[in-house]
């Protein structure tokens, strides 16, 4: 049944939005910190749980927290103003303002990099994946892969993949165009004259920076630890804000004062790829619909924190809901509080009927490896050696992911000789096998990568097969167990459970393609 905008109603129940949350409101966790308004005004404004685990410091809605990658739409902006000023273009090749780029990145636009359209490889999954975390990695020594990485994931504009290392060149170009530090771009042109005099750039987790909250991560045996991705974060992800700064700033995003009516307009506008699809993801921001509401959002997530901006335009309603741990998912917080505050929404569909599968399927055209198996009595699914990640059948049998992660239009239909996956209109057709045990055998060895100037090792070792990376700038272990005598999966040793791949050994025993997530078969040669 499909609700009519103007049947629905908006109104704050402080109690029932407390029931949200209910396991953060406690004094000696980590906690959320979350904001609500209805037509500009602010309704609801918590904090819950600590600032820090180590001081009695409670969250406040003007608290400093990382909103990771909700900062790519301010990244965006910050380019369309200089375009304002007829400096630079939605449409230029990166490299006219990013220097000595191989042809493999220096083509592709600024636009393709906001959108995620640009099929270059991601240098966030590179630094983390080869490097592990907490190492200190720069922008700048991030860029020097792009001079020497010579291929991409895709061709330009074909398809659509997050892609954190874009936006670490858009932050290249605009100090380049500016002529002063993203820092200043942001102050100067953003935050200042919307007010928002909380927030700030906010380069590395592991500085002291006043009134910020304490990222909290969670080892394995489950005790909190202080673990950090390591990278600078400037573009794509270096935002510290506030709740009340970001209620500010949502309320600025229906009349801006920054930024022509044009350039929102351009922001909001979900890419087309070249086969017509359009992929729900305009410059930095994700437009989408739920429970029969047109949303402009975002998520974010750094080690140990993590927030989500949303909101309902036609209603008027901004939510934006921030943590310092782990524990909690702030996407489905946000949709929680939509359902509270929001009267007439339409019914969510009924999930399909599904018994939960254990089965692994290779495309013999892409090499990707889809695994599925029974998580906690769901159906899980992991693409590539990522996490497992909870999928439903939609009425007509199609393995969907969560409403959280809508904006990702990618989804599994199985059928009796197979699957196809459905990759932003692409499709990919997969063959299933049963998984077997194997020994790595005449796999092990040393593999190298001379484009990125890494190498892998593959052994046997006491506690099993393991992998070993090596970059430019550290190193990461692996546990490995596989899948088929060619194919093995790779999960990290290390503290962020999101690091895996797949490892697909060729035939003549002389390489392999190490596929993980939104890295495309990246291939390393055997070293004599």
């Amino acid at each position: 049944m499909t609700m009519s905008i103007n049947s629905m109603r908006v109104r704050a129940d402080a109690e029932a939005l407390d029931v949200i949350f209910t396991t953060a409101n406690q004094c000696h966790l980590p906690g959320i910190a979350v904001g609500v308004a209805i037509d500009d005004v602010p309704v609801y404004r918590r904090g819950f749980g600590r600032a820090s685990m180590e001081l009695p410091v409670a969250l406040t809605p003007t608290t400093r927290m990382r909103i990771a990658s909700v900062t790519k739409h301010f990244t965006a902006l910050a380019f369309m103003l200089l375009q304002e000023q007829g400096l630079c273009s939605l449409d230029d090749a990166i490299g006219r303002h990013v220097p000595d780029l191989h042809d493999a990145t220096r083509h592709v636009t600024v636009r393709q990099l906001m959108g995620h359209t640009s099929g270059i490889r991601d240098l966030y999954a590179i630094t983390m994946l080869l490097h592990g975390t907490g190492r200190h990695v720069s922008d700048r020594e991030m860029i020097e892969y792009y001079r020497t990485i010579d291929d991409r994931d895709f061709e330009p504009g074909t398809n659509w993949s997050y892609n954190n290392g874009g936006y670490v060149l858009l932050t290249a170009a605009i100090e380049q165009i500016a002529g002063e530090p993203f820092e200043e771009v942001l102050r100067k042109r953003i935050f200042d004259p919307v007010g928002m005099h909380d927030s700030l750039l906010r380069r590395w987790d592991d500085d002291f920076v006043p009134n910020s909250a304490t990222l909290h991560m969670r080892n394995r045996q489950g005790e909190h630890t202080r673990d950090y991705m390591g990278m600078e974060l400037t573009g794509a992800g270096g935002i510290a804000s506030t709740v009340d700064d970001m209620l500010r700033w949502m309320k600025h995003m229906r009349s801006p004062v920054v930024g022509s009516a044009q350039t929102w307009q351009t922001m909001r506008e979900p890419h087309r790829l070249g086969s017509g699809f359009i992929t729900g993801y305009g410059l930095g921001l994700a437009i989408g619909r739920y429970r029969g509401v047109e949303t402009v959002s975002h998520n974010g997530g750094v080690l140990g924190g993590s927030a989500q901006m949303i909101s309902v335009p036609a209603l008027a309603l901004d939510v934006i809901v921030m943590t310092n741990g782990v524990d909690a998912s702030c996407a489905q917080l946000a949709n929680r509080v939509v359902d509270v505050c929001v009267e007439g929404l339409e019914t969510e569909p009924e999930p399909g009927v599904w018994d939960a599968k254990s089965t692994v399927y290779q495309s013999p055209g892409s090499g990707r490896v889809i695994q599925l198996s029974p998580q906690g009595g769901a159906q899980a699914l992991s693409i590539d050696g990522g996490p497992f990640i909870p999928v439903t059948p939609d009425q007509a049998g199609a393995l969907r992911f969560p409403v959280t992660m809508d904006f990702i239009r990618q989804w599994l239909c199985l059928d009796e000789t197979g699957a196809t996956f459905f990759d932003f209109g692409n499709a990919d057709r997969m063959d299933a096998f049963e998984p077997s045990t194997a020994s790595l055998g005449s796999h092990a060895g040393r593999y190298v990568c001379m484009a990125l100037g890494a190498s892998i090792e593959v052994r046997d070792t006491s506690d099993g097969p393991m992998l070993s990376t090596c970059g430019r700038h550290g190193r990461a272990d692996y546990l490995l167990s596989p899948l088929r005598s060619d194919i093995w999966r790779a999960d990290t040793c290390g503290p962020f459970s999101l690091l895996g791949a797949m490892l697909t050994f060729a035939e003549d025993g002389q390489s392999l393609a190490f596929t993980a997530g939104r890295l495309n078969r990246l291939t390393f040669r055997r070293e004599h």
